[in-house]
């Protein structure tokens, strides 16, 4: 997911291990925008009380400083390529494309999206090598977290990757932001226990609409940032705010997380 920063307020922000962190989202994935040729990270999330907004990539938000206001997180697809990179994946690491009797296995839901093959340790290891320099650049362009995407991948994998596989790779993802001085959220999928993973807060997206965000909340506290979407209708936002306003940050985003000035943007946020 993507979207680059916006401003709110950044009260209480989770802490981690080595860095403070903030909080932000699982369910219909939505994608934000395309990512340059060469694979990279691309947009932030917005602070704390969660005003998302989109850029085309990280170096076009420029170097992005953390106020009292904003806090920024950077959208990295860590489990499966990004819409368009798949040829770069192609060329430097076919090996860990995940590929069943010979053919890429796609996300049904995404299918420009190829999963990224956790089955051995060498295969995650090589996967998180090439991530981890994503997070490095994240947090030279001044990013003060990571939120790594598609967790939930080996659930699509067709029954060829694990949960454990998956816990395994989160773990060495989390070393790797956790290295580079940047805090990492635990992307939606409330059935593995992020703090347990090393997970410092959660983006927790449409959780109203699913009835999920207490597996968040019961986990991180304050510590989550919670997206509700538009194509959803308002109930679920009007909800939200009723029911947890104050507690953590929530979000009322469109769909396609369009920037501001653009027709059919959207972002409220209570």
């Amino acid at each position: 997911m993507r979207a680059p920063c916006g401003s709110a307020s950044c009260s209480s922000r989770p802490s981690s291990s080595r860095r403070p962190a903030p909080r932000p989202p699982t369910r219909p994935r939505p994608r934000y925008g395309r990512s340059r040729p060469t694979p990279s990270p691309t947009t932030s999330w917005a602070a704390p009380t969660a005003r998302r907004t989109t850029s085309p990539s990280s170096s076009a938000t420029g170097r992005l400083r953390q106020t009292r206001t904003r806090y920024s997180v950077c959208y990295v697809n860590a489990f499966q390529t990004q819409p368009g990179d798949l040829g770069w994946w192609k060329k430097h690491h076919p090996t860990l494309l995940l590929r069943q009797g010979g053919r890429l296995v796609r996300d049904p839901g995404w299918p420009d999206e190829v999963l990224l093959d956790q089955r051995t340790a060498a295969r995650r290891a090589a996967v998180v090598a090439v991530v981890a320099r994503w997070f490095r650049a994240c947090a030279r362009d001044g990013y003060a977290a990571v939120e790594p995407d598609n967790l939930d991948a080996w659930t699509r994998s067709r029954g060829l990757m694990t949960r454990r596989q998956t816990e395994a790779t989160a773990r060495a993802l989390v070393r790797a932001a956790h290295d580079a001085g940047l805090a990492i959220a635990q992307k939606n999928t409330p059935e593995l226990d992020g703090r347990a993973l090393g997970f410092d807060f959660a983006v927790a997206e449409e959780c109203e609409v699913y009835r999920e965000c207490a597996a968040y909340t019961d986990v991180y506290g304050s510590a989550v940032v919670e997206v509700e979407y538009t194509d959803n209708g308002r109930r679920a936002y009007a909800r939200a705010c009723k029911e947890r306003a104050g507690e953590h940050p929530i979000q009322l985003r469109d769909r396609d997380v369009l920037p501001r000035g653009a027709r059919g943007h959207v972002s409220r946020h209570c």
